[in-house]
């Protein structure tokens, strides 16, 4: 299936990207949320919630929104902290990211309960 009029959008301040349907007056129609923690000087984005609209299921959106969000940290040298369910059963289809790859450890998890994002 085609995502020709799909773009995500890195939202910072509200620590989160949109996915936006360009054929729709820029609807957004999904979004991935995200905490970060700065590790040894290194960004951890740990990404907690990925949605998309339901009457935009079954396109594959879901797994479009996770990969342009993952090329994007890992462009910008971060690392991936899987939090969100989907995000945790997209990664390992998706082998070529594993080196980008960090489980969770205590301190992320206390980050997150302390910046949660929904």
């Amino acid at each position: 299936m085609s995502h020709d009029h799909f773009v995500v959008r890195h939202l910072p301040d509200e620590q989160r990207y949109a996915l936006i349907d360009t054929a729709e007056g820029d609807r957004e129609v999904g979004q991935e949320g995200y905490i970060d923690l700065e590790v040894d000087g290194r960004t951890h984005r740990m990404l907690v919630h990925t949605g998309v609209s339901e009457e935009y299921g079954g396109q594959g959106l879901a797994s479009f929104l996770v990969r342009q969000v993952i090329d994007d940290i890992v462009s910008q040298g971060h690392l991936i902290v899987p939090i969100c369910p989907y995000v945790v059963a997209w990664l390992p289809k998706h082998p070529e990211y594993a080196e980008h790859v960090v489980k969770a450890t205590p301190a992320h998890l206390q980050a997150m309960n302390e910046r949660r994002v929904e």
